[in-house]
């Protein structure tokens, strides 16, 4: 059957598989399979058919499937040894045969789902390259503009795609307007209901402060200097461990930058979040002396097993190193991974006092 401009069909799919990467067998067996649907649609048949192209011509062809039978019971599925062996001398019972059948029309009806498949097929081409483009992108920043934003889910207009920052992912003391342009951190990339790519964004979480690190500290982008850890209440105050085996490196004062320029920009980026620069230290009890900033630390006793410190302050200090509702007490134990206890000189006293009367007592 030659009416659906066979070799015509077959220079697309050579150019859809060498331009776009769609592979041509890929692309037969598809159409064979809706060219196949479409018969029996069309011409509300119940033989059991298949269809068959021609990769190098092109040349499509009808086939019905029959069984060779002793007694045809249902001449659409069925044929007779006798019948059968007309087509196929060689044929036996329980065979088999497959008869060429050349429906009216037919060739229209093979041009239009042609084309319907292979514009899927392009379709779901491009919706993969998409998918693969942004899933080699996670963990990346993007910039995107907002498309829709009802105090839920903000989505933003990434170019070929969209990407979704769900409430949670957004800074609770931001708001998004439509057409405001936004960054965000690429959490995941999800296929939707319809097959098209969907790209989950983040702006709250901790990792989109590390990238934008990244992105504004050379020696971090270089290597030269490593961040160990971030802790973060978003659009309220983030904590960030660095460190530089280079002893020429001031790790801290190279992520604020000379006036605190470099710190500054990522502070707009994050509308006035507070960020707190710590020097990471494998010494445990210099490190969470470090991540209690901006209080100032007397001592730290460390529980090495059960990853406990015990924290004295002075008493002038005690509420700034829990911090207001307990935020730089918390942020501290996230960025070191270590539970915290924090006692002002005072209160510590009293608890020896204490301590020290009852085994006084255990003794008497």
């Amino acid at each position: 059957m030659k009416s659906i401009e066979s070799k015509e069909l077959i220079m697309a799919m050579d150019e859809l598989e060498k331009e776009r990467g769609i592979n041509k067998e890929y692309l037969l067996e598809s159409l064979e399979t809706a060219l196949v649907t479409a018969y029996k649609k069309n011409f509300d048949s119940a033989e059991n058919v298949k269809v068959t192209i021609d990769d190098k011509t092109g040349d499509i062809k009808v086939l019905s499937l029959k069984k060779v039978v002793e007694n045809v019971d249902n001449d659409m599925l069925e044929i007779s040894l006798e019948e059968a062996r007309k087509e196929d001398k060689n044929v036996n019972l329980g065979d088999t045969i497959e008869l060429e059948i050349i429906p009216r029309d037919f060739g229209r009806i093979a041009a239009q789902t042609a084309k319907q498949v292979i514009v899927q097929k392009i379709r779901e081409a491009e919706r993969n390259m998409v998918y693969t483009e942004y899933n080699d992108r996670k963990g990346e920043i993007v910039s995107g503009i907002v498309q829709k934003s009802d105090g839920g889910t903000v989505v933003l207009d990434l170019g070929k795609l969209e990407g979704i920052m769900l409430v949670k992912d957004q800074i609770p003391t931001e708001t998004y307007r439509v057409n405001d342009k936004v960054r965000a951190y690429v959490l995941n990339v999800e296929k939707g209901a319809k097959g098209a790519p969907q790209v989950l964004v983040s702006r709250s979480h901790p990792d989109f402060v590390r990238k934008l690190f990244e992105f504004e500290i050379p020696e971090i982008y270089e290597g030269l200097i490593e961040i160990k850890s971030v802790a973060r209440d978003a659009g309220s105050r983030s904590k960030v461990a660095v460190y530089s085996t280079n002893e020429n490196i001031d790790p801290v004062g190279s992520c604020v930058g000379q006036k605190g320029i470099r710190i500054q920009n990522i502070i707009n980026e994050l509308k006035g979040e507070k960020i707190d620069v710590i020097e990471w230290n494998e010494d445990p009890a210099i490190f969470i002396s470090a991540a209690l900033l901006p209080a100032q630390v007397m001592a730290v006793d460390i529980k090495q097993e059960e990853k406990f410190a015990q924290v004295i302050v002075h008493d002038d200090q005690l509420s700034l190193a829990i911090g207001k509702s307990g935020q730089n007490a918390r942020l501290a134990a996230k960025l070191t991974n270590w539970k915290i206890d924090i006692k002002s000189e005072s209160q510590f006293r009293e608890l020896l006092e204490k301590q020290n009367e009852e085994l006084e007592q255990e003794e008497n």
